[in-house]
């Protein structure tokens, strides 16, 4: 939703590539290379090591962006490194680029199922009052992200890890 979101803004458009859905967005110097995955949210290492080899992308350059239900609806944390917190996708990340020194924005989805309903919750719809907040944090996002590519990730965590009330 946040790829998706920046591409409109920049009215730029998807294409179905090898992998995944790719964008290039040009901002003041830099660009951005827009990938969501196709394959399975637990292998989609196998799509962000396939774009970093081809378009020979430094790791120090790569952002992952994914939900994470440990978080509550909304909350944002960007992180330089670190562990895959549980989630199959970082793991899979992990394991295929053999490190967890990359760059990672986690996306909080909150977790209101209940056991055993983790699929169908994280593949499910936000409801009203949620989807109300979508644009003011997918903003908040994309301007963390760019704060990170020109100003460097500490100055982005800074600004994106605080705790703020998303605009409606």
């Amino acid at each position: 939703m946040i790829l998706d979101a920046w591409a409109q803004t920049s009215n730029i458009v998807f294409s179905t590539e090898r992998y995944g859905d790719v964008a290039t967005i040009r901002d003041k110097g830099r660009e951005f290379v827009l990938l969501k995955p196709s394959t399975y949210m637990n292998l989609s290492g196998n799509a962000v090591r396939y774009w970093m080899n081809r378009l020979d992308i430094p790791l120090c350059n790569l952002m992952v962006i994914c939900d994470d239900i440990n978080l509550p609806f909304g909350t944002l944390r960007m992180r330089k490194s670190g562990s895959d917190g549980g989630h199959n996708g970082l793991k899979n990340i992990c394991e295929l680029l053999e490190t967890k020194d990359y760059a990672r924005t986690r996306c909080g989805v909150g977790h209101a199922f209940t056991q055993g309903g983790q699929i169908d919750f994280v593949l499910g719809d936000f409801d009203d009052e949620q989807k109300a907040q979508l644009q003011g944090i997918c903003e908040k996002t994309i301007k963390g992200i760019r704060t990170w590519a020109f100003a460097g990730i500490e100055k982005a965590m800074t600004e994106l890890n605080r705790k703020t009330e998303v605009s409606q």
